[in-house]
């Protein structure tokens, strides 16, 4: 393709945070479990089944004027763990990171176990250790359950 045939798809964001390679298909699911309705005061862009070099195809969410908690870039790691995050000031990159996710998953998730310690009436939060990235598969620390993307978008 010759330079002139090239499009920008996604125009540049002045502040804010960019999370880039979310595999195809799961950029709604990344807005959603960051709370984003469409109806904040911000300027998101959801960009689905972009081409890409690292992978066939991917997705991209761009948020203006946020920064994410260590929480949510947790959150995003369990959806899309091959995503990376970047930090835009005036235009440029000024950071950017891998997601990694934790071996450890705490108080992100529910075990869907209703006979689990941490759905009694017990102050127990919820931990789950990663027993696979790809597929993904988390193991309650405290009856062994184990859950799945599946099991987790269900709770987004």
């Amino acid at each position: 393709m010759s330079a002139e045939n090239r499009e920008v798809r996604v125009s540049k964001i002045k502040d804010g945070t960019v999370i880039d390679h979310i595999s195809g298909g799961y950029a709604l699911d990344v807005a959603k479990i960051l709370g984003i309705t469409g109806h904040e005061h911000q300027v998101v862009t959801i960009a689905m089944n972009v081409p890409s070099k690292r992978f066939r195809t991917k997705d991209i969410v761009k948020i203006e004027g946020r920064a994410l908690s260590r929480q949510e870039l947790n959150r995003i790691a369990l959806l899309a763990p091959k995503a990376s995050i970047n930090i835009i000031r005036n235009y440029k990159v000024v950071e950017k990171q891998e997601v990694k996710l934790p071996t450890v998953i705490e108080d992100i998730v529910k075990c869907i176990n209703p006979t689990c310690i941490t759905n009694s009436n017990e102050p127990v939060l919820a931990k789950f250790r990663v027993d696979s990235e790809e597929p993904l598969m988390l193991r309650c620390l405290y009856c062994g359950y184990i859950l799945e993307k599946a099991d987790l978008l269900r709770q987004f």
